[in-house]
């Protein structure tokens, strides 16, 4: 049996499924849900902690009186003010410790990861949890991307490579060559939102979603689910690419469905990033 997987879980679906995993295999599991990320309902029936993102210390303290070997980072999480973090020593401490490598995501989660492995734990990721988690290459549903599409494509894993290099976001809309918008600290469903005001006439555009070239593949990789089908769909875009074994996909017969059903394309496409 695998050590007691300790799950910090931000927004969204994927701790959900993490939590299914650990009880279908019988995994011991405890989960520190942070205050104003993690979805309401999760922690239902199951051990675990509601903590702010700055209680750094009782995060810890509840996850070695657990016993919790491993720890999957799994969600959404999106970042506070000051006033909102509310650090406590420990949190404090550790920031005065990175200081400028904390200013972007990757290079706050890098941090992160390595204080959390010097305080003992090992880091998992969550696609080593469920296994059918990253996105394989080829197209998922019955829609193929056309010629535009694929020049879309090809200019947007352009950008978004450029764009993680500089450790800013991970997507980009890309419609007919022309950039509506890049990913930054708003997240993927606002910057949809935000490109369908941007649509131009003709073709739809592209959203493209690559992991940043210096990311540790198991924090934060890019993540897809029916929910950005729908957003895309409702941003009038035509297709979703993702780096096949660097995106994680939610359900992806689930994804497939949602696309076809749409009229959009969803792709896994490798790069040489």
């Amino acid at each position: 049996m695998p050590p007691k997987l300790g799950i910090v879980a931000g927004g969204g679906d994927l701790p959900r499924r993490l939590v299914e995993a650990c009880r279908q295999s019988g995994r011991p599991f405890f989960v520190v849900a942070l205050e104003g990320q993690a979805e309401p309902g999760l922690t239902d029936g199951i051990p675990h902690l509601w903590a702010r993102l700055g209680a750094g210390g009782a995060i810890l303290a509840a996850l070695r009186e657990a016993e919790a070997r491993d720890l999957v980072l799994a969600g959404r999480v999106r970042r506070p003010s000051l006033s909102e973090l509310r650090p406590d020593l420990r949190t404090a401490a550790f920031f005065a410790k990175v200081g400028a490598r904390a200013l972007g995501d990757d290079g706050l989660l890098r941090a992160v990861t390595v204080e959390l492995e010097r305080e003992g734990f090992r880091i998992v990721g969550a696609q080593d949890v469920l296994r059918d988690l990253l996105s394989a290459a080829g197209p998922f549903g019955s829609i193929l991307p056309d010629a535009q599409a694929e020049t879309d494509i090809a200019r947007g894993v352009e950008v978004a490579h450029a764009l993680g290099l500089l450790d800013v976001g991970q997507a980009v809309v890309v419609q007919q060559g022309i950039v509506l918008g890049v990913e930054a600290i708003e997240g993927t469903d606002a910057l949809l939102e935000r490109c369908g005001a941007l649509r131009r006439s003709g073709p739809g555009g592209v959203l493209v979603k690559l992991c940043k070239p210096q990311q540790d593949a198991r924090v934060d990789l890019p993540t897809i689910g029916v929910t950005t089908v729908e957003r895309a769909a409702a941003a009038g875009l035509r297709g979703i690419a993702v780096q096949a074994g660097a995106t994680l996909t939610l359900d992806r017969s689930a994804v497939a469905e949602a696309a076809d059903r749409m009229g959009l394309f969803v792709v896994g496409i490798e790069t040489e990033s």
